[in-house]
């Protein structure tokens, strides 16, 4: 058990920079809505990794079945999150985050 948890608490580190990652790319960088889709589809792969990680150090399948339902969730908001890219695009030419506010109805 000893060594298992030493594997365990070395691999739980990969979601923990990912997550890290992810969320610098949202507050830090924010130069475009194309970095922070991306970062916010880190930070989902950050929580899936941990929910299976954590399924298999539990012997337990619930983490795998919460980490295909966070998938899906990311599918669909990759989707719309790219279809409000396109239509920003469409209306102003460039993908600034400065101009987000352009879009409110």
């Amino acid at each position: 058990m000893g060594e298992f948890f030493l594997i365990y608490s070395q691999l739980i580190t990969l979601p923990i920079l990912l997550f890290l990652l992810g969320l610098w790319g949202i507050v830090v960088v924010r130069r475009n809505l194309i970095l922070i889709l991306i970062s916010i589809e880190v930070i989902l792969l950050a929580v899936n990794l941990s929910f299976i990680l954590n399924a298999v150090y539990l012997d337990d399948i619930w983490g795998q079945l919460i980490s295909l339902y966070v998938l899906t969730l990311a599918g669909a908001e990759s989707a719309i999150g790219l279809a409000i890219l396109v239509a920003f695009y469409r209306l102003q030419s460039l993908l600034s985050v400065d101009l987000v506010s352009f879009l409110k109805g």
